[in-house]
């Protein structure tokens, strides 16, 4: 028979799971305010990326574009990568599945015989490789969360100073693409060298425009800009994956809460009909015993 101390253990539980439940669905409703704010901030970050290669594919159509330092092509003996995590937990499997496309990047750069330097964005991240005893550069944290252009500047500026001095020959970016609220993808992406065929297919600026300064020293300074572009568009798509992956999982949490709270309800409710059956029947049993002595 169920007694009075296991009706109390249920009691406290399904507080405790309440309480969990309060918290999870505070959680899911901040993050599902932080997913359109995010969003917006990738919307208007797209039209500047979208107008300055427009305005290099311009230029590029009247000078040589391939002249340019982070163009050049050269044998690839040591490559970055750079791994956009986060700070914070609770995000369902959206830092695992990043972590396995670095991871299979590594492992297929060193399949080809060359070197591998890691960089990471966010703390999630520099602790999965630090605790595998993975070298790390170079490590970005507190930025994951709401990225700025200065972020993308001090992460882009480092690559094209290493690929400049030669110390590195390529530089990938791997980061979690958001497509919808219910789908982000993980995906790497070639930062450097910068290839020559995004600069195709462009249409010759209007001769009546003058420039200051020329047209090559433009176009030597936007492809730089157009670098820190990507890092940053990188940034804002994970921050916005991020806040979707932990608006999914608090969600989920939060039913399994319910489901919890539910199920342990019906067992004490259960155990208390219990008590109270075998009580009465402790009664009448005693009042018969009674009458018939």
């Amino acid at each position: 028979m169920p007694g009075s101390g296991q009706i109390r253990q249920l009691k406290r539980r399904i507080r405790s799971v309440k309480s969990t439940q309060k918290i999870t669905r505070a959680m899911e409703m901040i993050a599902a305010s932080r997913i359109v704010r995010a969003q917006a901030r990738v919307r208007a970050a797209r039209p500047y990326a979208e107008q300055i290669h427009e305005v290099i594919k311009g230029l590029a159509v009247s000078n040589e574009v391939r002249q340019h330092p982070l163009l050049q092509l050269r044998e690839v003996t040591r490559t970055a990568v750079v791994v956009n995590t986060s700070d914070r937990g609770l995000a369902g499997a959206y830092n695992a599945n990043i972590l396995k496309v670095a991871e299979r990047t590594m492992v297929q750069e060193r399949e080809l015989g060359r070197e591998v330097d890691l960089y990471v964005v966010g703390k999630k991240g520099a602790a999965y490789f630090r605790y595998r005893g993975q070298p790390i550069v170079e490590v970005w944290e507190g930025i994951s969360d709401t990225p700025t252009v200065d972020n993308a500047l001090g992460i882009a500026e480092l690559m094209m100073e290493r690929y400049a001095a030669e110390e590195i020959d390529r530089a990938w970016l791997v980061y979690t693409d958001f497509r919808t609220s219910l789908t982000q993808v993980p995906v790497r992406h070639e930062l450097l060298p910068v290839k020559p065929t995004e600069f195709e297919e462009g249409t010759e600026l209007n001769p009546e425009f003058i420039f200051e300064p020329s047209q090559a020293l433009l176009l030597e300074r936007l492809i730089p800009r157009y670098v820190e572009s990507k890092v940053f568009h990188s940034l804002l798509e994970s921050s916005a994956s991020e806040h979707a992956a932990r608006q999914r999982a608090m969600k989920s949490a939060t039913d399994n809460a319910k489901e919890v709270s539910e199920s342990l309800s019906r067992v004490m409710n259960q155990a208390r009909q219990e008590q109270i059956t075998t009580e009465i029947s402790e009664i009448v049993g005693g009042a018969e015993a009674l009458q018939a002595s």
